[in-house]
């Protein structure tokens, strides 16, 4: 019986998530809809932009599989996180954030340097752009995987984020090698079509001869197998994996549960911010099938939490949602 339902590993950022004009966008180069690694002083500079516009800032710990643990945990699973923080106040402030969300935090003791940041910039079609600092993530190594941790966890979830470097990739290839080796099943998010596409060799590295469960929206999966419909990417992703889940905006889900495709319907939502829907989907649905629900029922918890965090500014819902959402 393992301990833990869910360890997530994946890049330790401090989310600030602020509302931009397209024209804001597009005076400052920023390409829509992606995720963008910067350098320390171009994020200084689109922050500097910002604060003369007078904008409103919300910062929390963030990154993407963090955000899909503090959710899984909210909703009751046992979950925990790896990433590496520097010795500033953005880590004390990401580490104190996952202490209340009863996340465990597992990393190496922090070292100078500077905690990775992300600039989520938000239009009014609540479309997401992410111009991201890794600062100490960037080094992501062995010393971050807590095998004891890995060992004890039912789940192994994994962000493509961290795949956007060959070093960290041959990281994250070992510890899924150690897992499979220790019967913890594996799964993976492809993150961003961005991620998808370029560093699909990457990815593939990881996947190796195949992953329990992939999470991925329909632009991921079609840039990951260069597919030209949902239809076809998802008889693609059979060659990667034993199951997947595919979230399609307003078209809710088509998830694979090993042997049949099951279409989700989505649950209505006046979206204001898309950021964290992905990430909230796939807590969701961890949180579910560790529970003992079939991929069914875990989709339309996940299409119903994605739905609700989409009318929140922020990648996160409250205490009380979870709540109502488990009641539901």
């Amino acid at each position: 019986m393992k301990k833990t339902n869910i360890y997530a590993v994946g890049a330790a950022l401090v989310d600030t998530e602020v509302t931009v004009s397209d024209a804001f966008l597009q005076d400052n180069s920023i390409d829509k809809g992606v995720m963008t690694l910067v350098e320390q002083s171009r994020q200084a500079e689109l922050l500097d932009a910002l604060n003369s516009c007078g904008a409103n800032f919300h910062r929390q710990s963030g990154g993407s599989a963090c955000n899909t643990a503090v959710a899984a945990s909210y909703f009751g699973a046992t979950a925990c996180f790896g990433g590496k923080v520097a010795n500033d106040g953005d880590g004390e402030l990401f580490a104190n954030d996952l202490e209340q969300a009863n996340v465990t935090f597992y990393s190496a003791k922090s070292e100078m340097g500077v905690t990775g940041k992300c600039l989520v910039m938000v239009t009014d079609d609540a479309e997401r752009t992410m111009n991201t600092y890794l600062g100490v993530s960037d080094s992501f190594s062995e010393a971050e995987i807590n095998h004891n941790a890995l060992m004890s966890s039912e789940w192994f979830y994994i962000e493509g984020y961290l795949q956007t470097d060959d070093q960290r990739t041959a990281v994250i290839k070992a510890a899924v090698e150690k897992a499979r080796q220790d019967g913890v099943k594996v799964a993976l998010s492809l993150s961003d079509p961005f991620v998808a596409q370029l560093f699909s060799g990457n990815l593939k590295s990881v996947i190796g001869d195949g992953v329990d469960l992939i999470f991925c929206n329909k632009d991921e999966a079609l840039a990951f197998t260069q597919e030209d419909s949902l239809e076809t990417a998802a008889e693609a992703l059979k060659t990667y994996t034993k199951t997947f889940a595919i979230t399609d905006g307003a078209n809710g889900a088509l998830v694979f549960d090993g042997k049949n495709l099951i279409n989700t319907p989505a649950v209505k939502a006046k979206a204001v911010n898309t950021n964290g829907a992905g990430d909230m989907f796939a807590g969701a649905f961890l949180y579910a099938i560790s529970a003992g629900e079939d991929y069914q029922s875990a989709a339309k918890l996940a299409n119903r939490a994605a739905a609700m965090v989409v009318e929140r500014f922020g990648p996160r819902l409250e205490a009380a949602d979870f709540k109502q959402l488990k009641a539901i």
